[in-house]
């Protein structure tokens, strides 16, 4: 009898490997990979079973472009086939370079144009509390540069104000904004009322106290630190 193992995090490195053709956004996917598996791994509850369902927990990826490492994840708890990773950019394969919600199953926003990916959680999560399901989780993940586009100011001044416990912005923040804000990321974030947590983006478990430490009546912001870009 042949045991069947689940892909874990050991193997997030083999399966980017998979995919080809779009290296000058490996250092962009690669910065996300720790938050995306503590997410998927210990976080959010989405599940190939339930992601038709109207309570389910949502995560929105803004920093939509070199998506490698977000494939990999999705792999590894089953929303894609691994066999479908060699085809990553094929004009005829339906992982394209930028995620497209239409043709994989649990990607909730076609992205890559940066700056929509906080407005659109923002109102998602405004949606499902005017719906009733106050438990099912928003989160987004932004680049530090994304930050640049003012659309994303905008959603957090109302966000906070709408005082959305249900969502969750997370900043992968690898030193690569144009210019910056005077106090650092968390400090954008808090000065607007949310709730800020600033940790090492590789390591898991500060990553999975700061993404589940209850944050009553305001949205929550984790900034995660990794290595400089380049």
């Amino acid at each position: 009898m042949t045991t069947v193992t689940e892909p874990g995090y050991a193997d997030l490195p083999r399966l980017i490997a998979l995919m080809t053709g779009d290296e000058k956004h490996s250092a962009a996917a690669e910065s996300t990979l720790d938050v995306l598996w503590v997410l998927y791994d210990r976080v959010l509850d989405v599940t190939t079973e339930n992601l038709r369902e109207p309570g389910r927990d949502r995560f929105l990826l803004s920093k939509g472009h070199g998506p490698m490492a977000y494939y990999a994840v999705l792999t590894a708890k089953g929303f894609i086939a691994e066999a479908e990773l060699p085809t990553w950019s094929d004009p005829v394969s339906r992982l394209g370079y930028h995620p497209d919600r239409r043709r994989i199953p649990g990607v909730e926003i076609s992205s890559g144009s940066l700056g929509h990916g906080l407005p659109i959680a923002f109102g998602t999560a405004l949606g499902l509390r005017a719906r009733g399901l106050t438990q099912a989780r928003v989160v987004t993940l932004v680049g530090d540069a994304e930050l640049d586009e003012g659309s994303n100011h905008e959603a957090i001044v109302v966000a906070a104000r709408a005082g959305l416990e249900n969502l969750t912005a997370v900043v992968v923040d690898n030193q690569s904004s144009t210019r910056g804000w005077p106090g650092g990321i968390a400090r954008r974030f808090a000065v607007e009322g949310w709730e800020t947590r600033t940790v090492s983006g590789r390591d898991h478990d500060a990553l999975y106290e700061a993404f589940t430490t209850a944050h009553p009546g305001r949205p929550l912001a984790v900034v995660a630190v990794v290595e400089p870009k380049g």
